[in-house]
């Protein structure tokens, strides 16, 4: 059979296993998207139709590359491709599919963080209260609907002054959702389970069309994620999940590592296949990761391996201090691209995002390019610009947007004539001002009705005002004015799509793109990427730095509600397993810290790996060899 050419023998027994519960443990690097398309194609080849199998996982990226591999495996495939989505996209086509039965309206808006925090900084503002912050109150709001909890819930038993404070707030912020017609990202699960359990003739609806459950990462859904998936399931029990729990990194974000663990409890006759062969790093990197992660004790036992070669040995560099350390990397990456590595090809990768800065002053002192990755497309304010646009035509309600749009570009349409708009009061000289800006919110609505989605977005960027704001000769409007045409660009894959669906779909990838969405995006401009190690979840390259390796930082000592203590140790793991060829391990004798000096030590990290796969490298600051180190010092 075809679908089995190019696999090795565990991943054919995952292909071939089509009947009853399948738990695919996948190492990193150990080929899992290609068994998990290779099955899909298998399926369908079967006979089994596209239209019932459904497979979920957790970035839009993950999804495209699922859905490219499965449209090349099957290429003249009639009956088109099965539903391969994101969990929350997954949650957004049931809402608006059987909206009715949900209780919620269809043209519902999709508040992202910034909105979120908004309302609940204006609640707190109502309270006059500063002893928490909206993003504290936002986090335990956000904790809690992530276990399935309600607010009338969390208000029963909430008996501390913080919990009764995040229980009134939590109120408001539902009744603020309600009146704009919005739901948060966490509602997109929570309604959906809700939807699930309390409407069975639309459980038994989605269970007779998808006889066939695919879950990707399976070890960082949460107890919301886990009820869906179990639900969907149910009736014919041919669910195959996919998961490493070396590889959970999140359960801050609601991630239950128990859903993993207690696979085989949930479906007794589960098939068991582990993915141990790894296609991407060197032996030596492998060994260095094998030897971190065995020291966990909450995991599934697996070793990875390769049949590729040895490779370099691990250079460990102990620097004076960070700005040491960043010259450390500077150099290195010099000597790297001198030797043929592309400058896309290599990652600095760091615990918490306040290194970047002194790595940032190397790295453009040494004259190499880079791009600290994570200033997200659709943050951007020119673009979130042109999105409030199109939300707030498809949905009048969404106060949230309309504020934001009200003045950009500016109209003469202040605070007191929305707060008269909003409540429905005359509005004075300021009438015509607001109905020549609703009749550009009807024009844009046409366009959404009625044309491509493409057209669409540039009808609104035109129509909008935006097209004129910047449309100068200045350099500084070259930048928002490409990024607003780059959304045009983006919208173009939607414009088979029948209008409105079109435009639906574009606001909905904008709402749910993730981070590690975004910073696929950004990768391959050319520069040396600087993120965190958590972003860096899901990339690959060919040199890998990992700095701040010291005791307190990495692995950190914070405690925060929920974590994991076994976390840093596989927040590591993953680091180091993002390395094809070369990996740099650096810590600092000294770091500055909150403008004090403090003396580091190194991290237990180092000292967990076999020194045999160390190259002799100087356990001391770097010696000044080159001018470009003294002048980068002396300008300090």
């Amino acid at each position: 059979m075809k679908y089995l050419e190019g696999l090795n023998a565990a991943q054919k027994e995952a292909v071939l296993h089509t009947q009853g519960p399948l738990l695919i443990i996948a190492g990193a690097g150990a080929g899992k998207t290609k068994t998990i398309t290779h099955r899909i194609a298998h399926l369908m080849e079967e006979g089994i139709p596209a239209s019932s199998i459904l497979a979920v996982t957790f970035t839009n990226k993950a999804a495209g590359e699922m859905r490219d591999r499965v449209r090349a495996l099957i290429p003249e495939r009639r009956g088109g491709l099965p539903v391969i989505a994101t969990f929350h996209s997954l949650g957004v086509r049931l809402l608006r599919e059987f909206n009715e039965e949900a209780g919620i309206s269809r043209n519902f808006s999709i508040w992202d963080h910034d909105d979120s925090l908004r309302a609940v900084r204006a609640e707190l503002k109502r309270l006059e209260t500063e002893e928490w912050t909206p993003r504290q109150i936002l986090a335990a709001i956000s904790r809690e609907k992530g276990g399935g909890r309600t607010q009338r819930d969390y208000d029963e038993r909430a008996s501390t002054r913080r919990e009764q404070m995040v229980a009134r707030i939590w109120e408001r912020y539902e009744q603020e959702l309600a009146t704009q017609n919005s739901l948060d990202f966490d509602d997109l699960l929570v309604r959906t389970l809700t939807l699930l359990r309390e409407s069975p003739r639309t459980l038994s609806l989605l269970q007779n069309r998808w006889h066939y459950l695919t879950v990707d990462e399976y070890q960082d859904t949460s107890n919301v994620q886990y009820e869906m998936v179990k639900l969907l399931s149910n009736a014919h029990n041919n669910i195959c999940v996919v998961g490493d729990l070396d590889q959970c990194i999140y359960t801050w974000r609601q991630a239950e590592i128990g859903n993993l663990l207690s696979f085989e409890r949930t479906f007794p006759d589960a098939k068991v296949v582990r993915l141990e062969q790894n296609y991407r790093s060197t032996r030596t990197i492998l060994a260095a990761a094998n030897a971190i992660i065995e020291k966990n004790t909450n995991r599934i036992p697996k070793t990875l391996f390769s049949e590729g070669g040895t490779g370099d040995p691990i250079v460990v560099h102990g620097a004076l201090d960070e700005r040491y350390e960043a010259w450390f990397v500077a150099e290195r990456a010099t000597s790297l691209i001198e030797r043929g590595v592309g400058p896309r090809e290599i990652a600095v990768l760091y615990r918490e995002n306040s290194q970047s800065r002194v790595l940032e002053e190397a790295l453009l002192h040494a004259g190499l390019p880079y791009q600290v990755l994570g200033t997200r497309f659709f943050e951007r304010k020119e673009v979130k610009d042109v999105l409030s646009y199109l939300r707030a035509a498809l949905n009048p309600k969404s106060t949230n947007d309309i504020v934001r749009i009200a003045g950009v570009p500016p109209r003469g349409i202040g605070r007191v004539t929305l707060e008269k708009m909003f409540g429905g009061q005359p509005l004075g000289s300021a009438t015509a001002k607001v109905v020549a800006f609703q009749a550009t919110l009807a024009s844009i609505r046409h366009a959404i009705n009625t044309l491509p989605a493409s057209d669409t977005v540039r009808f609104c960027i035109e129509a909008s005002g935006i097209q004129n704001m910047y449309g100068g000769k200045t350099e500084e409007d070259a930048e928002p004015l490409g990024n607003v045409r780059e959304l045009a660009n983006l919208a173009v894959k939607y414009d088979s799509i029948e209008p409105p669906a079109g435009i639906e779909r574009l606001l909905e990838e904008a709402a749910l793109q993730s981070e590690q969405d975004e910073l696929d995006m950004e990768k391959g401009k050319g520069g040396i990427s600087l993120m965190t190690a958590h972003a860096a979840k899901g990339l690959e390259f060919d040199a890998v730095f990992i700095v701040g390796l010291e005791q307190g930082l990495f692995p950190s000592v914070r405690n925060d509600e929920g974590r994991d203590p076994e976390e840093e140790r596989r927040l590591f793991y993953v680091a180091l397993t993002r390395a094809r060829k070369y990996v740099f391990l650096s810590y600092a004798f000294e770091r500055t810290k909150y403008g004090t000096r403090e003396r580091a030590l190194p991290s237990e990290f180092i000292s967990d790996i076999d020194q045999r796969l160390f190259a002799e490298t100087e356990s001391a600051p770097l010696q000044k060899k080159r001018g470009l180190l003294d002048d980068f010092y002396e300008i300090r």
